[in-house]
Order: structure tokens, then sequence, then C-alpha cells
């Protein structure tokens, strides 16, 4: 008798189970798992930037490379990662991801050295390549496109747990221990999502990915690397004074024979027809050029409040996690807001508000009380959230579901291009500042006129939005009662 109620206990559990797993807002919480991973990750390289710059023996604005080599790795990488799915399996492609990664986490925390550091940060941008958009395309084959808000709300929701834990633990753990205890911090975070993913998260349907497009991925990622290699060699004295010309030639050369290789071949590893789709198209162009100038933000502040206002890594951290705590706080208005004033009015008028945040930071002064300033961090957090959000949100409107790999891959890209992007616009900046100012180091100008043409790069995005129809992306935001 035991043993029976025992054995209808377990299936009742399992079918219980099995319900959640198949709601929406239950597999983006686990496919989270992984952006919570390479979120905090990205998060707390910030905040230990210049404890590794000491132990490494680096200047901190040149260290920028720790960030951007693992950005360019992603976005080299991320157009095959539809074709992998789709060849492989999404759910075992996204599990060796994780694997990938972990592994690579701890052998940046083993670096001894900036070469071994950059390497290990490059393999980790190959695990993050497939883990990201294949996770974000085991949810989007399983939601309609009304429930899209939804479940893109509940999978950035938990991912946004990185930022805002990532600079106070990141800041705790290099100054408690060591810098390199923070990329430790991704081994059970790594092991917590395998399991989970391998018991709860079925495989979707493969589908017929046809052959590789060799020739465009290696167009493409020769593009962007030369392009990154040029930016950030540009004005530092690392490279000769011929390296950053040629590689930005190189850039323009790749780019003009991937294009057109795109065009005509059958089945393009980054698909350009579905820029023709209007909500796809600006998610790709004023989306990207919104998120290189937001994407200075986590790059510049940790350096201006511990290079100029003198603070602890730690101090910096429980600062600067206020941007994430604002950003996490407006995830559950998402929905509301744009069934209420739709896409374009949304990120029309949240650019503005979006630009007014980032340019703010142009202000901050030692005499600035620290609250203050994390008061305005965290208000702009809530507008820098809602217009990702919604962009991203918005991209997947109108793409067909026989579309869905290669626009995740391409809007992967052109996130993680967005953000590499940023990296490299702070710390340009910074230098060109400091040769308009003729100061030795980074100073409180300096760091100013950074902030304020990050902000500049923000509004860039506006006329974009502003081209925007009315009812853009009604479908998935039910705005007018659709």
């Amino acid at each position: 008798m035991a043993r029976t109620a025992a054995r209808c206990s377990a299936r009742r559990c399992a079918r219980w189970l099995v319900a959640r797993v198949k709601d929406p807002r239950a597999v983006a919480i686990i496919v989270a798992s992984a952006l919570f991973m390479q979120n905090l990750d990205s998060s707390v390289v910030a905040t230990a930037l210049p404890a590794m710059a000491r132990d490494l023996m680096v200047d901190p604005v040149h260290l920028s490379v720790a960030i951007t080599s693992y950005l360019v790795a992603l976005c080299v990488f991320i157009p095959v990662s539809g074709w992998v799915a789709d060849r492989f399996g999404a759910r075992r492609v996204f599990m060796a991801a994780i694997v990938l990664f972990t592994f690579a986490s701890a052998l940046v925390g083993l670096a001894q050295g900036l070469p071994s550091l950059v390497a290990a940060r490059i393999l980790q941008g190959v695990g993050g390549a497939m883990m990201v958009p294949v996770g974000r395309l085991l949810l989007l084959r399983r939601v309609s496109k009304e429930e899209l808000v939804v479940a893109m709300t509940w999978l950035t929701m938990p991912a946004l747990l990185g930022p805002v834990l990532g600079p106070p633990v990141g800041g705790l753990l290099t100054d408690a221990i060591s810098w390199r205890a923070v990329f430790w911090l991704n081994i059970p975070v790594g092991i917590l999502g395998l399991v989970l993913v391998w018991i709860f998260i079925p495989d979707v349907e493969k589908q017929d990915p046809g052959p590789l497009d060799a020739k465009g991925l290696a167009l493409w990622g020769f593009a962007i690397a030369f392009l990154m290699a040029g930016l950030e060699t540009a004005g530092r004295g690392i490279a000769p004074p011929w390296f950053a010309p040629t590689m930005l030639g190189l850039a323009a050369i790749a780019t003009v024979l991937a294009v057109r290789h795109s065009r005509r071949a059958r089945r393009p590893a980054v698909d350009l027809s579905l820029l023709r789709l209007p909500s796809f198209g600006v998610s790709m162009g004023g989306g990207t050029l919104f998120r290189v100038g937001a994407s200075t933000l986590p790059f510049l502040l940790p350096l201006k409040l511990q290079l100029v206002f003198g603070l602890s890594a730690s101090a910096s951290g429980g600062i600067t996690f206020a941007t994430a705590l604002g950003a996490f706080a407006m995830k559950p208005l998402v929905r509301p807001l744009l069934k209420r004033f739709g896409f374009r009015g949304v990120l029309v008028v949240n650019c503005v508000l979006a630009a007014i945040g980032v340019a703010v930071c142009a202000l901050f002064t030692a005499a600035w009380p620290l609250v203050a300033i994390f008061a305005v961090l965290a208000a702009g957090g809530l507008t820098r959230a809602l217009q990702f959000t919604s962009l991203a949100t918005l991209a997947y409107a109108d793409v067909p579901q026989d579309k869905l790999a290669p626009a995740t891959a391409m809007a992967g890209t052109m996130q993680q291009l967005g953000q590499a992007l940023g990296v490299v616009l702070g710390s340009l900046a910074l230098e060109a500042a400091m040769l308009a100012t003729g100061a030795g180091g980074a100073g409180p100008r300096e760091f100013a006129i950074a902030f304020v043409i990050s902000g500049l790069v923000v509004l860039a995005s506006l006329p974009s939005m502003l081209r925007m129809p009315a009812d853009a992306g009604a479908r998935v935001s039910g705005h007018g009662g659709r």
C-alpha cells in the first residue's frame, strides 16, 4: 500500500513538473540561468578591472581588451549558432555551450598574464556565442506571438540578477580574496544551469539548416575582428602606426564582400533579408546604436569611481549595482507600458530619457553624496532596461517561425557588437579627452567629456525610432486593442 501511494505521488509530481515546464515562464527562467551566468561575468569584470590591471601590470584603460576580446569572440561565432542548433539540436548545443563557458571561466581565473587572459576570454566568448542565442531559440520556438512579451520579460528578469549581484559581489570578492574569484563564481552557477536544462527542458524539433555557409561566416568574422582590432589600437601607442588604419581598411573590404555574398547566397549565414522587416530593422539599426552609447556606462563608471573618487572595488560595486537594480525594477512595468503607449511611443520618449541618464554622469563629483549618485543611477537603469527589453521584443514581433534561427543569430551578434563597440567608444572617448585637455591621465574633466559623448550617441538612435509606424509590433504589445 505504501509503495503504491509512493508511486502515485511520484507520478503526480512528474505530471506537475511536466506541466510547469510547458509553461513558457518556467522554460524562460531555466534558460535564463545561462544568461545570468554571462551577465554576472560581464558586470563583475568592469568592477574588477583596476585590480586586474594592478596584478597584471597593465594600464586600466588599455585592459579594456579583456572585455572586448570576449565580446568580439561572441560576435564572430554567434552567426553560426543558429545553424549548429538546427543541425545538432538546440538542447544538446545549449548544454555543451554551458560546459565550455564554465570551463573557460576557470581558465580566466588561472591566467598569469595578459596573453593567457585574452585567450581564455576568447574561449569564453565561443561558449557564450552558442549559449545565449541557442537558449533564446529554445524559448522562442515554444511561445506564440501573443506570449512573446511575457516570455521575454521572464527570460530577462532572472538574467538581470547577474548585473544586480555582479558589481557588489565582484567588488567584495576582489577586495576580500582576488579578482580571480570573480570568474570562479561561474563554476557553481554553470553546474546548476546544466542540471536544470538536462532534467527539465526537452529538445525542440531539429530543422534542416542546409549546408553551412562557411564563406559568409568567414567574411563576417574577419570584418568584425578587423574592425575591433583597428578600433582597439587606434591612438593607443600599443601597436605600430600603420596597424590601426590597415585593420580598419581590411574591415571595410571584408564588410563589402560579406554583404555582397549574403545577398547572393541561397542560405546565407547572415540573412540580410530580415532587415526588410521594419520592426527587426529598427531593432538592429537604431537599437544597436542605442546599445553602443549605453554600454559605455558599465565600463566608464567603475573606473571613475575608483580612479577619480578613490573608492575601493567593493564600494564602487555597491554604487554601480544601482543601475542594474533600477533595470530589475522596470521589468514588471514593460508589458503595461507597451500595451498603453505602443512600441513607437515608448521607444521615442524613453530614448531621450535614457540619453539624459547617461550624460548626467558627467556631473558626478566627489562632492556629490553617494546616496544621490545611487538614486540617479537607479533612475537611469529604469530607462535603459525599458529600452533594451522593448527593442529585444520588437525584434521578433514579425519574424516567421522558419526564420527564428537566423534572426536570433543576427540579433545576438548585433547585441554583443553593440556592447563591444560601447567599451571601445568609452575607451576612445577617454583617450580623446586626455589628448584634448593635455592631461597625463583620466581625471574628472576627461570622464565628463566621455559621458557626454556617450549620451549623444544614445540620442543618435532617436531618428530610426521616429520613422517607425505607430502600430509597429501591435500584435505583440496589444496596443490599440490588437
